[in-house]
């Protein structure tokens, strides 16, 4: 389950998209089964929650992991590396950031 607590012990991934609208769409079909058949199949996937922006040409992931060394490693593995030369061709750029929890609110 997606929680947000600075308590819980797990490594945050922010990745952004710049894209069109005309692929936003594409991005985020491709992104929700990289999600349903693999990722969230890999060790160490906790959650994870797809945005979009209202004039599509942002899409935002959030995802935590119970380690960082876990979503390096789901990043190399063969079957990561193919999906992303696809998400690659379907957007400007991507950059996935790591980040700690150190407040939340509500």
């Amino acid at each position: 389950m997606l929680t947000i607590d600075r308590s819980r012990r797990v490594q945050t991934v922010i990745t952004t998209f710049d894209v069109t609208p005309g692929t936003a769409q594409d991005l985020i079909d491709e992104l929700t089964d990289a999600y349903a058949a693999f990722i969230s199949h890999q060790p160490g996937f906790v959650a994870a929650a797809i945005h979009v922006n209202d004039a599509a040409t942002r899409v935002a992931n959030y995802s935590q992991w119970d380690r960082r060394e876990d979503f390096l490693a789901m990043l190399r593995s063969d079957e990561m590396r193919a999906r992303n030369r696809r998400i690659n061709a379907l957007c400007r750029s991507f950059e996935p950031v790591m980040y700690d929890v150190v407040a939340a609110f509500g």
